[in-house]
């Protein structure tokens, strides 16, 4: 997952960025809630990790101005105020969990998997994907691209409804092992490869033009060039 950190104190950022990278997770920093808020904005992260004391702007400020903007991004509110009253501020100002200060790190990243795991909220999920000329459909479980038919085996049909739904944007590795493979470490096999490579010649193979895509050095892409 890409998670972003938005707490002041440095050495407790830098330590909790260490931690979840080392378990797999793409970790972004923000120090005050201003710049806190301008990159959650930008809607690239799975979880917000927010401090509720932060110069500039506060965390429960940061995460009112969220969700007044339909940014319904799972947050995780790290706090050294851990009364009940302040709990509750907490969830009410939009946060969906809450961890008082001092915390232990596997309680966190526990937290944190979880909000990752929780659907998309803020409408119907969509049923239907599509992408140029290529249609997946996920209550027939059937996949197209123009007038051809196209057979995928369980793991392909996950990977490439994932890429679908992340269409456009650059999807890593590290994404797909945790999304696809439901994995929270890197098994340092070709398993990805393989099956994007597989995956590949089903959907590009005898296509004028190619959807998938390798972003080298960041992972992968689905995209119409032509859009």
């Amino acid at each position: 997952m890409r998670i972003l950190i938005i707490e002041d104190d440095r050495e407790a950022a830098a330590y909790l960025a260490k931690g979840l990278k080392e378990v797999g997770h793409l970790a972004d920093l923000a120090q005050d809630g201003e710049t806190g808020l301008e990159m959650a904005l930008d809607g690239t992260y799975d979880v917000l990790i927010v401090d509720r004391m932060l110069p500039q702007r506060d965390g429960l400020s940061v995460i009112e101005t969220l969700r007044r903007k339909n940014d319904q991004t799972p947050v995780l509110i790290l706090s050294a105020l851990g009364q009940v009253d302040d709990r509750v501020k907490g969830l009410k100002a939009g946060g969906d969990d809450y961890l008082p200060k001092p915390y232990a790190f596997t309680e966190l990243l526990a937290r944190v998997e979880a909000l990752g795991r929780r659907p998309k909220a803020g409408g119907d999920v969509a049923t239907t994907y599509k992408v140029g000329d290529l249609v997946l459909d996920r209550l027939s479980h059937t996949c197209r691209r123009g007038d051809k038919e196209i057979t995928l085996q369980p793991r392909e049909f996950r990977l490439l409804e994932y890429l679908m739904q992340h269409a456009g944007q650059v999807v890593t590795r590290t994404m797909l092992l945790e999304n696809v493979w439901e994995y929270h470490f890197d098994p340092q096999t070709n398993v990805i490869d393989v099956h994007v490579s597989r995956l590949r010649g089903k959907i590009d193979k005898d296509f004028e033009r190619p959807l998938l895509h390798t972003i080298r050095g960041a992972g992968y892409s689905i995209r119409d060039m032509a859009d």
